[in-house]
Parts: structure tokens; C-alpha cells; sequence
């Protein structure tokens, strides 16, 4: 399974609650989209591609690759920082101006649909020319969580389920209006020899069970 970074931690929690269910064994990957996309138009060995946006695997499709694309989630992002002093501030948008926030992470743009939504909520709030020389860029979210809980920046953007996290529940979070909503798809590839399990996850992502899982890290 290719598995969009921002879903790592509902996806362990299905693929776990799935195997016990139905003893099929799930091996996941998690990287941005834009790199999985990458890899399986040069063949990459995946059976199912969890995308971070509806693009890609619309692409796919229209390409031949993949078989038609469904939502399996709608995610949000964030800003979040561990700094207890930024809690206090009433938006985002001035958590980043505030004195001592010199390095803000944010994913990148071009492969990573949570980073391309941070983008998009920066030059809709008129600050994506002054905090350009502070932005420090990840592969993809998880990393980006990862750079602003390890402190190698002050603060940061991230999917709302990493803030929902353990890790996450330690720092103080702000909601991004100025960010859309992230619509996410995900496709069964045709060059799967054996679709009967990646058809099987398919249809459970979109069960009860699961849907509960996906509101507990904030997706809908």
C-alpha cells in the first residue's frame, strides 16, 4: 500500500483492526503524493494508493493505471508548535510574526497536498513574501510534524491528525481557515496481480468501524 504521510497513524490503527478481521496482511508505505505518483508511473509496487489529494489518482485513472478513484477521507491543516508560549496567541497568522519564531516548517508545495494548502493559506492571508526566507521545507507532512516536535523549528504546519496525536496533544494548535479542506482519494492500481485483497481494504476504509477511527485524528 502507498499511504499519503498524513495518514500514517489512522491507517496503522485500520490495517491493524483489518488484518485481525480478515488475516490478510497489509504492508504499508508513507510518503507524500507526489512521489508515489512518481513511482508508480515507473512501475512502483503498489496495489493501492492512498493519495493525499483527488488529483493523482484521477490522473491514473485517465491514464489507465488505475481503476476509478473514491474518497476515503477529508483532512485539515494546522499550525502547531510544543512552544507553550505561542498558545495564547488568537491566530495563526500572528503566532508566525510573533518575536522569536525564526524557522516555521511547512511541506513541500509541489509533491505534498497539505504543504500546497499551507501555501494557499499564506498568500490568502498576505504573508507568503515575508515569511518565505523563514520557511524550512520537508519531504512531506509527517516530516514537517516531525521537524517542529524535535525543535529543529519554531512552529510549523501539519495535517490535524498529527496535532490530534499523542505527541501532538503536548503543543497548542491553530486552526488554518485560509487552508482548504483536503479532499482525499485513493485508487486500486490495475497492475496489482492479485486485487481481491486491496479490493477488501477498499471497501473497509468506507466501513463504520473505520469511519470512527478517521474522526478520532480529525478527518471526515
Amino acid at each position: 500500500m502507498a499511504v499519503a504521510a498524513n495518514f500514517i497513524l489512522p491507517f496503522q490503527e485500520i490495517a491493524a483492526l483489518f488484518q485481525k478481521k480478515t488475516g490478510i496482511q497489509v504492508e504499508a508505505t508513507y510518503s507524500s503524493s507526489g512521489q508515489f505518483y512518481a513511482q508508480i508511473v515507473r512501475g512502483g509496487p503498489y496495489d493501492l494508493f492512498l493519495s493525499a489529494d483527488e488529483e493523482r489518482p484521477a490522473l491514473l485513472h485517465q491514464e489507465g493505471r488505475a481503476e476509478t478513484p473514491f474518497v476515503y477521507a477529508t483532512g485539515r491543516v494546522v499550525l502547531w508548535s510544543l512552544r507553550k508560549e505561542l498558545c495564547g496567541a488568537a491566530v495563526w497568522r500572528k503566532v508566525i510574526n510573533m518575536p522569536g519564531i525564526r524557522k516555521v516548517a511547512i511541506a513541500n508545495p509541489k509533491t505534498a497536498p497539505y504543504g500546497a494548502a499551507a501555501q494557499t493559506a499564506l498568500e490568502k492571508a498576505g504573508l507568503e513574501a515575508g515569511i518565505r526566507s523563514r520557511l524550512v521545507y520537508a519531504q512531506n507532512i509527517a516530516q514537517a510534524f516531525q521537524y517542529i516536535s524535535t525543535g529543529s523549528v519554531d512552529t510549523g504546519f501539519c495535517a490535524l491528525s498529527s496535532a490530534l496525536s499523542e505527541e501532538g496533544r503536548k503543543g497548542c494548535t491553530h486552526v488554518v481557515d485560509e487552508a482548504p479542506p483536503i479532499v482525499q482519494s485513493a485508487c486500486l492500481l490495475k497492475r496489482s496481480a492479485d486485487k481481491s485483497g486491496p479490493r477488501a481494504l477498499s471497501r473497509f476504509l468506507l466501513a463504520p468501524e473505520v469511519q470512527a477511527i478517521k474522526e478520532k485524528y480529525g478527518y471526515q
